[in-house]
């Protein structure tokens, strides 16, 4: 494994325990307690001070703090675990937790579930006899945030700067800054960036938060918005919503530094977690180096059948509000 530095059916209803106030909403953004939303705990060692609050003081913060440790934010999806949500008979929970607690727009889905078809690499051809297993045929499913990485096609292009990544690893957007010309869209090999076409929905329960390039609040016409890594969550001790919410605890959340990451249930060392799973990153031959990390796997340790496809369609916020010409756009096929 490389060192960090060098890798570095749906119902209508209200979703439960998804009942933000705008006092909780407001609580959650400044880095204090709760949210509605079930959240779970990162061990102490992976507790962090801030690093800056925008664009323009992160260098600032850095040459003020060089001597602190810095957290190298990381995270593992355990494939073997995760059934997209199909034995909970609901949609993904870790895309819906993360609409909900981040009020994202609908169609956006800043961590997507895409289901891959089980084959083997294109040209192997094994023998079926005593000492080879057949292929399991089917699918699996792979939640899909920022992968985080840290030779990012979509900071190289920016031609503003309003995309770039902070000392701890995790790339960022500044929407006041950014001009809408999409070309980081266009540069992510893995589309997870997001254009608000149209005046998108607000929502009462934040109305009075400001503008910070670690939550994304206020959502703003004509800029792009990603998964952000949740990094005011870690400050606070919190998972982010993706891995609280997984009913498999199959998403771990962690620092390189400290070599730790917790899905909420148990705390593993990362390097030998990483090693003893054979762990891979999505489209790492694209030296990328994400900060994502895949435990190979098909839903089995949830006892998944690779055969069963598809997931319940994504639910977004219901008290987002539809109003002064603000409208849910929707993907072009």
């Amino acid at each position: 494994m490389e060192s960090h530095s060098d890798i570095d059916q749906v119902s209508d209803d209200k979703p439960k325990n998804w009942d933000i106030s705008r006092r909780k909403m407001i609580k959650m953004l400044g880095g204090a307690t709760a949210a509605g939303l079930a959240v779970g705990y990162l061990p102490k060692a992976l507790r962090a001070e801030p690093v800056a609050e925008n664009a323009a003081d992160f260098q600032v913060a850095t040459d003020a703090e060089s001597s602190e440790r810095l957290r190298q934010w990381m995270m593992i999806i355990d494939l073997r675990r995760c059934d997209g949500c199909q034995s909970q008979g609901t949609p993904p929970q870790c895309t819906e937790a993360c609409n909900m607690g981040h009020f994202v727009p609908k169609p956006m889905q800043w961590i997507e579930v895409y289901e891959h078809e089980l084959s083997r690499d294109v040209g192997e051809i094994a023998p079926l006899d005593s000492s080879t297993t057949p292929p399991i045929e089917g699918t699996k499913f792979m939640p899909t945030p920022c992968m985080q990485c840290q030779n990012a096609p979509c900071v190289n292009v920016c031609p503003v700067g309003a995309t770039w990544t902070t000392p701890e690893g995790i790339t960022l957007i500044d929407q006041n800054r950014c001009i809408g010309c999409r070309m980081c869209m266009a540069a992510c090999p893995y589309e997870r960036r997001s254009f608000t076409w149209g005046e998108p929905p607000t929502s009462h329960a934040a109305d009075f938060v400001e503008h910070s390039v670690e939550h994304q609040l206020p959502i703003q016409k004509g800029v792009v918005y990603k998964c952000d890594f949740c990094p005011e969550m870690a400050r606070a001790g919190r998972l982010p919503f993706c891995a609280s919410s997984c009913p498999q605890n199959a998403i771990y959340y962690g620092d390189l530094e400290e070599d730790l990451a917790s899905n909420g249930d148990e705390v593993v060392r990362v390097s030998e977690f990483l090693a003893e799973h054979s762990a891979f990153r999505h489209k790492e031959e694209l030296r990328t180096r994400p900060r994502v990390y895949y435990i190979d796997g098909h839903g089995e340790l949830a006892g998944r059948d690779p055969k069963t496809h598809g997931t319940m369609p994504v639910r977004w916020n219901i008290d987002l509000d539809i109003k002064d010409g603000a409208k849910n756009w929707e993907r072009s096929s």
